[in-house]
C-alpha cells in the first residue's frame, strides 16, 4: 500500500477529504520521524512501538579495495508490533 492509497483508504472511512487527510498522515509522519531523531520511541498502544535499536561497534571489510574498516556504533530505527497486532497478522489468511 502506498501513501496516496492510504490517504484514499483514511479518507473515504472518515469523510474527511483527501487533501487534509494528506496533511495529517504527513504530520503523523514527521512527527515520529522528528521524535525518533531526539532519542525517543513512540508507542501506540494496540498497534505498535517506533522503536531505536542500537548497533554496536564493529569490524567491516570494503573488498573492492581490500581494506578493513571499523564502523562505529549507530542507532537504527525499527518496529516493533503490539502483541495483538502479531497475532492477528499471524492469524490471517493469504
Amino acid at each position: 500500500m502506498t501513501k496516496a492509497e492510504l490517504v484514499a483508504v483514511i479518507a473515504g472511512k472518515t469523510g474527511i477529504d483527501k487533501a487534509t487527510t494528506l496533511v495529517a498522515v504527513e504530520a503523523f509522519m514527521e512527527t515520529v520521524k522528528d521524535t525518533m531523531i531526539s532519542g525517543e520511541n513512540v508507542y501506540l498502544r494496540g498497534f505498535g512501538s517506533f522503536i531505536l535499536k542500537k548497533r554496536a561497534q564493529k569490524t567491516a571489510r570494503n573488498i573492492s579495495k581490500n581494506v578493513s574498516i571499523t564502523v562505529p556504533e549507530h542507532n537504527i530505527p525499527a518496529f516493533k508490533p503490539a502483541k495483538t497486532f502479531g497475532t492477528a497478522i499471524a492469524k490471517a489468511k493469504k
